[in-house]
């Protein structure tokens, strides 16, 4: 039934267009509504809180010239509870300084203000890049991605930007490798979404992208330590040190993450064992990325497992992350037609449609019952999401070593 139903969309331009302009419709009033509440109300209302409350403490933080505190967990809580006027939901920061680096003119702008442009801006740069890969696929992507979308301008997140900069970087990478490079470079904001895109540069030997994005890297990150000390570093890799113990403690909304390493550790199995897990299936994702570009069908093909596979190699990967899997989703159509059975289809549509709509969904009954993230409630809740992807995983492998067929051409793309 969900097959039939997003194949008659991409189909038929008539449905194309209705579902089209639903969805952009119903995206449209989610932002208004919540620019209009963060107006009203501010950043913080009630128990619940917005990512970006998070984003617009940093921009400001860097102005005061004390942006090393922020990655202090002890002192960025105070900050938060301060900008909220009470105890609030607390968000750890963990983000590489150049992403505070593209953070800090918003702090020039209200609270609600820098919200609008800063989701505005990435939800319409995602859906451009998306657009241009999907084709006549894009309102079924949406269809099935509309719940992550949703959630991620929900909280004023940046997991449209890191989507809109992975599909530019499968967009450009055979014809335009430089420019390539230099959007994978961009994806220092987030680099453990980055490792799949850059394994895949290395194995099909494409040197212009992987030296262009090595100088971005190492330009921005110089440029940060003339914007903010060399400290900055330090305190840095302090805050992933203290992250990586309170993920080991079930700390963080592992219900809304969609890595194994949350669905096992939620599942009842000690962090030890959930690590090693995680580990097992990062090296499953890169060994299909490395068989999909040996023996896949296209490059296109590969480059949509590549996507797919960007959001399973760390434990941290949340809901909000899944507009990357999106791009792999609009990458994979054109072939999976005629790839997968129909049955295979409907599971695969099915399991993403899942892990997008999961955490949503619980957030939405846990604030109904008035639950909050770090309570036993919110933690033992299970994390469906990792679920679903190792499965949307284990399709993908298994298609590909069902149809894979002698590689035609060598791995850095030319002529065997």
């Amino acid at each position: 039934m969900l097959t039939a139903t997003l194949e008659q969309i991409q189909a038929s331009p008539r449905k194309r267009t209705i579902y089209l302009c639903v969805i952009l419709a119903l995206l449209a009033v989610i932002l208004g509504f919540k620019t209009f509440r963060f107006f009203e109300g501010g950043l913080w209302y009630g128990s619940q809180t917005a990512d970006f409350a998070a984003f617009h403490i940093v921009a400001q933080r860097i102005w005061l010239g004390d942006l090393d505190l922020t990655y202090q967990f002890a002192s960025f809580t105070k900050m938060q509870m301060a900008a909220a006027g009470g105890s609030v939901g607390v968000m750890p920061w963990t983000y590489p300084p150049q992403f505070d680096l593209l953070l800090a003119p918003f702090a020039f702008l209200p609270g609600w203000a820098a919200y609008f442009l800063f989701t505005a801006v990435t939800l319409a740069a995602y859906l451009m890049v998306l657009r241009v890969i999907a084709g006549h696929g894009f309102a079924a992507v949406l269809v099935v991605f509309f719940p992550a979308i949703a959630i991620t301008i929900g909280i004023g997140q940046n997991g449209l930007l890191t989507g809109a900069l992975i599909g530019l970087v499968c967009i450009n990478a055979d014809r335009r490798p430089v420019l390539s490079g230099v959007v994978l470079g961009m994806m220092v904001i987030k680099p453990h979404l980055a490792v799949a895109a850059g394994i895949y540069m290395l194995l099909t030997r494409r040197w212009p992208a992987v030296l262009t994005a090595a100088i971005v890297v190492t330009t921005s990150s110089l440029v940060c330590t003339l914007a903010f000390g060399p400290q900055i570093w330090i305190a840095w890799l302090g805050s992933i040190r203290e992250a990586a113990s309170y993920l080991e403690d079930g700390r963080y909304q592992l219900f809304r993450m969609i890595s194994a390493y949350a669905a096992l550790y939620n599942a009842g199995l000690p962090a030890a064992w959930a690590f090693w897990g995680q580990m097992a299936m990062a090296a499953l994702a890169l060994v299909t990325v490395a068989l999909a570009i040996a023996r896949g069908p296209s490059p296109r093909f590969a480059l949509g497992i590549v996507a797919v596979a960007s959001v399973m190699i760390s434990p941290y990967a949340y809901d909000y992350d899944l507009p990357i899997v999106g791009i792999g989703l609009a990458l994979l159509l054109p072939e999976l037609a005629s790839l997968a059975s129909p049955r295979e289809r409907s599971t695969f549509y099915a399991l993403l449609l899942l892990a997008n709509a999961y955490g949503l969904l619980q957030s939405a009954r846990l604030s109904a019952e008035s639950v909050h993230a770090s309570s036993p409630g919110g933690i033992m809740t299970p994390a469906v999401g990792g679920f679903a992807l190792m499965a949307v995983l284990a399709i993908l492998l298994w298609v590909l070593l069902r149809e894979a067929k002698p590689a035609a051409i060598r791995l850095h793309g030319e002529p065997a």
